[in-house]
């Protein structure tokens, strides 16, 4: 694997002085995200709570004005901008790494302008036109796996070996952006936990995380937060998802996790630096 992960203005080394897992705050500026769904929606109340995540440690803000919740419909484009744009342009100069959390084209393309330092797709960047709006600038770039769309990816997903049918996904849309002359030390992938997988699917992945790695050569991001792969296996409601929520951090990083995608930013700085410290 290389060395470092370019994230737009930012590099993140994957091995020895400076390497340590990331932490990623998400920042849903959506009113029906699954677990905070319109708390952060007006922009005062988003930047407080970007500072408030800057204060606790965070490395990353990922910014997203579209509900991936199993279920949700998708978002014509202008209510997108209108929700993302006012809150990347007051984040650009707040000292942390910015990433929109988008699979449109357009809005990569406008964020892009806005100076963010990653693009984060739940598509892949299959949609027509994405890897075209994204291929000349020098912002990372997170390619992750999802069986159908939000609003279906739950119905009945179903797969014959989850861990290689993921593998060959990410494999082929790792070809396609190198092949359209992306940098690789741009890229980075992430299995797409909770998007078209049952509990048992979810965790055949977390298992491979190392095996993900390995085979495809580049950084992961796991995202796990307060999904419904934690409530599962501790019967526990959304809101009391907190310790769930950082044993999944752990076992990701423990496997070579360079990012981890939270809602809970202090107490996964915290539980980080103490694995770190055992290391």
């Amino acid at each position: 694997m290389r060395q470092q992960l370019q994230f737009g203005r930012y590099n993140f080394p994957l091995a020895g002085e400076g390497y340590r897992p990331r932490v990623m705050g998400i920042l849903n500026v959506t009113p029906d995200s699954f677990s905070d769904g319109g708390h952060y929606q007006s922009l005062e109340f988003a930047v407080s709570h970007a500072e408030q995540m800057i204060g606790q440690g965070v490395d990353i803000i990922d910014v997203g004005g579209e509900s991936s919740r199993p279920g949700a419909p998708a978002l014509p484009l202008e209510r997108e901008l209108q929700r993302v744009m006012p809150v990347l342009y007051a984040l650009r100069d707040c000292g942390k790494a910015i990433s929109v959390d988008t699979y449109k084209p357009q809005v990569m393309r406008e964020a892009i302008i806005a100076g963010v330092d990653m693009i984060n797709d739940i598509n892949g960047f299959r949609a027509p036109g994405a890897i075209e709006a994204v291929r000349d600038s020098d912002c990372a770039l997170c390619i992750m796996h999802m069986q159908s769309t939000p609003d279906t990816m739950q119905q009945q997903p179903a797969y014959g070996d989850v861990v290689a049918e993921v593998t060959a996904f990410l494999r082929e849309r790792v070809a396609a952006l190198t092949a359209a002359g992306i940098d690789p030390r741009r890229l980075c992938i992430d299995p797409g936990f909770g998007f078209g997988k049952t509990v048992a699917h979810n965790y055949a992945l977390l298992k491979a995380t190392g095996q993900l790695i390995a085979e495809l050569g580049l950084p992961l991001l796991a995202g796990l937060s307060r999904k419904s792969m934690i409530g599962a296996v501790t019967g526990k409601p959304v809101e009391q998802r907190l310790a769930g929520s950082l044993a999944g951090a752990l076992a990701a990083v423990a496997q070579g996790a360079l990012i981890v995608r939270v809602h809970d930013v202090a107490e996964t700085v915290d539980a980080l630096k103490v694995w770190q410290a055992a290391q």
